[in-house]
């Protein structure tokens, strides 16, 4: 596929994010064009709010789910809608302002140049950072290395992506995982076993105290729960793909560690 063949969009799941939905969707319009959202069965009106304030921006879409499903149906919601449209290349952001909407220009260039690229974003935390949720994805981010035998994620957790659409769907629609918050590391996973180059570029990460909007949905107990489970069946797949990983690994050799260390996975 050739840049110029390249047709992206910002794609922005929310569910109950309140008024900071908004402020992040303005964000994005200012980086890029066209920015969907996909309110994923919502209960705190702001997709009224959203509604109203962009009806008369023509490269905005509001997608409505009518239950929450969670961030990865929603993005599968949105990924099919944008497929039939005609896009390629999908940024995947949060919407409750903690990705950094002017790194959207640069995330969609490094598509570009990349194509058939996974372009993932490598958190550069603040000193507001909670320090538990800092230290607690390296668990994760060991676990996905592993899965893959060292592909290069350079973060798992980190939704600020540009993923192309066709191997993600491809991906997502073999079966009924990835729907909540297991879907940001499994998909890395399954893209890199899927032979997807993986791009790792650095992104700034903003933590909003609760009166400046900040808003989680992580519960510890159920999601740690479910990224048990995710690793569980990841590690049964990557024993299964074993002689592929094996022989990929060989292949990539000293040229892997040497991308590691720029940031890339050659």
């Amino acid at each position: 596929m050739a840049a110029a063949e390249i047709r992206g969009l910002v794609l922005i799941p929310s569910y109950n994010t309140g008024a900071i939905l908004l402020e992040t969707v303005r964000g994005a319009r200012r980086a890029w064009a066209p920015v969907w959202v996909v309110i994923d069965g919502s209960t705190d009106g702001s997709d009224a709010l959203l509604a109203e304030a962009m009806r008369d921006d023509p490269e905005f879409r509001l997608i409505r789910l009518p239950a929450n499903g969670g961030k990865g149906a929603a993005v599968l919601a949105g990924l099919r809608e944008a497929a039939a449209a005609g896009f390629t290349h999908a940024l995947v952001m949060d919407a409750d302002g903690q990705h950094p909407a002017e790194a959207i220009g640069s995330f969609m260039a490094a598509a570009a140049a990349e194509p058939a690229a996974l372009i993932l974003g490598r958190p550069v935390f603040g000193p507001e950072a909670p320090q538990l949720r800092v230290r607690g994805r390296r668990i994760s981010n060991w676990w996905a290395n592993l899965e893959t035998l060292g592909a290069g994620i350079g973060d798992s957790l980190f939704g600020f992506r540009v993923y192309p659409i066709a191997p993600l769907l491809r991906v997502m629609q073999r079966g009924h995982w990835m729907r909540r918050f297991d879907f940001d590391p499994e998909a890395a996973v399954r893209l890199a076993w899927a032979g997807l180059k993986l791009v790792n570029l650095p992104a700034p990460v903003r933590y909003l105290r609760a009166e400046e909007g900040g808003v989680s949905h992580f519960n510890y107990g159920r999601d740690n729960l479910l990224l048990t489970w995710m690793h569980t069946r990841l590690v049964l797949g990557m024993v299964a793909r074993l002689p592929m990983l094996l022989a990929r690994r060989l292949r990539r050799g000293p040229r892997m560690r040497a991308g590691s260390r720029l940031g890339t996975q050659p």
